[in-house]
């Protein structure tokens, strides 16, 4: 067994050794999932023939005591995993989800019974602080000088609160420059605590926002164009896609064409390359082009200024736009060099 995972087994063993009653320890064990499968109030009280109500009386009892002997030193090797953990939680920011933290202490994907170790020792220690799971916040563990359960959360709503008013994005460093911290990865692993907010490519957002969770195919493509800052032809934004953090990668390059097809952000330009609406670009043919072109100007242009503009927005042969000037239901040449509008 690994050296970091001996000193939390050997905690968690010598908490239990604090509880007499079998029943007692089968309780906080279940509770808590410690053997991997976390139960409910019902299915403890169910097992053990009692109500769900007289389940959690004898939990909050004996988690009180847990923590009274943890605080007067009489748990022997829990010392040792606090220290473990506060080392850990220092290198991260002072807080973290316990998923994260029990990844970095063990060295590999934690299994459900080694976070759940952790939410345990967390819970009886009065060096460290639960940050109990809901619908706004991951289940996390932060170390107990720093602030309670309380302090850390209204820590991750001012963060939510900031990036909401910049209705936009805002990279650590922008946070940062807003808010009082010491350091950024402080403000990291605090929103790393909240279920509203995510993360992509160093920039912290609303999770709704497709910038920061691509969650289909269209979404992951608009980040890409936006990082890229320049048209791609559809092939290389595969590859982009395949070469992401995002979650799920593995798209067709013809699922990705289809969507590119369809959704009115992306502009095809050329053959293949497609660029954002945001940059510019506009839908329609190359001779759909000129004539936009010839009629902002109101003016007849030469071919030279025709071309110029063209390339602006289309990554076409200079010969395919000669060709479609030479469509006279379309235009007109008034001079050598001169067209205006048929």
């Amino acid at each position: 067994m690994d050296q970091n995972a001996e000193i939390i087994a050997r905690a968690i063993e010598s908490s239990l050794n604090i509880i007499e009653q079998d029943r007692e320890k089968k309780i906080i064990s279940c509770r808590f999932g410690l053997s991997g499968h976390k139960e409910t109030l019902e299915q403890i009280g169910d097992a053990l023939s009692v109500t769900r109500e007289r389940v959690r009386q004898l939990e909050k009892v004996i988690l009180i005591r847990l923590r009274i002997n943890a605080k007067e030193g009489k748990i022997p090797d829990l010392p040792a995993a606090e220290k473990l953990i506060v080392r850990n939680l220092t290198e991260t920011g002072r807080v973290a989800r316990i998923s994260d933290l029990a990844d970095k202490i063990y060295g590999h994907k934690a299994a459900n019974a080694e976070k759940a170790g952790l939410n345990f020792l967390g819970d009886i220690s009065s060096v460290l602080t639960v940050v109990s799971e809901n619908d706004k916040y991951f289940l996390g563990l932060g170390i107990a000088e720093y602030g309670d359960e309380k302090l850390i959360k209204e820590k991750v709503d001012a963060i939510v609160k900031l990036i909401k008013e910049n209705k936009s994005p805002l990279s650590l460093d922008e946070l940062d420059a807003k808010l009082s911290y010491e350091h950024p990865s402080h403000i990291e692993a605090i929103a790393s605590l909240s279920k509203t907010l995510s993360t992509l490519n160093g920039l912290w957002g609303l999770s709704k926002w497709p910038t920061v969770n691509p969650k289909n195919i269209r979404d992951k493509i608009y980040v890409i164009l936006e990082n890229k800052k320049q048209p791609m032809h559809f092939n290389d934004i595969a590859e982009a896609i395949a070469n992401s953090n995002f979650k799920r990668k593995n798209v067709t390059i013809q699922a990705i064409h289809n969507e590119l097809i369809k959704d009115p952000r992306f502009v095809l330009i050329g053959r293949g390359i497609y660029a954002l609406d945001s940059w510019g670009y506009k839908k329609g043919t190359v001779s759909e082009i000129i004539t936009n072109v010839l009629r902002k100007a109101g003016r007849p242009l030469s071919r030279e200024e025709i071309i110029t503009e063209v390339l602006s927005s289309r990554k076409v042969k200079e010969t395919t736009i000669l060709l479609n000037l030479q469509n006279k239901n379309l235009f007109k040449k008034v001079d050598k060099n001169l067209y205006e509008l048929a």
